[in-house]
């Protein structure tokens, strides 16, 4: 099992910046890749950006790419999502989520609680 607890969300103007935090706990060494999702009211949830636990390697949706940044602290066991130039459209319950090699997001993964970001015009 593997839990995580997101934390950093809130209310900001566009182009503003906000950091989210997702702490990993419990069996972090199945952990083959932490991702952060967003969902909309409406919409379905989409991923945002990807992490591998152990390089370098990194995905962005291309909605976010040079906007936001996914980075680890493997000593904290956390991983970051650094959001700049937010938009109103950026508006969404983030979530953080972990899975195995051998595992999707939805079959096998584990998910967070989610956190609330809103981006004011």
């Amino acid at each position: 099992q593997v839990q995580l607890v997101e934390s950093g969300g809130g209310l900001v103007q566009a182009g503003g910046s906000l950091r989210l935090s997702c702490a990993v706990s419990g069996r972090t060494s199945s952990t083959y890749l932490v991702g952060w999702f967003r969902q909309a009211p409406g919409k379905e949830r989409d991923i945002v950006a990807a992490i591998r636990w152990s390089s370098d390697y990194t995905y962005y949706a291309d909605s976010v790419k040079g906007r936001f940044t996914i980075s680890r602290d493997n000593a904290k066991n956390t991983v970051y999502l650094q959001m700049s130039s937010l938009k109103p459209e950026d508006t969404a319950v983030y979530y953080c989520a972990a899975r195995a090699s051998g595992s999707t997001w939805t079959n096998g993964g584990y998910w967070g609680q989610g956190t609330q970001v809103t981006v004011s015009s």
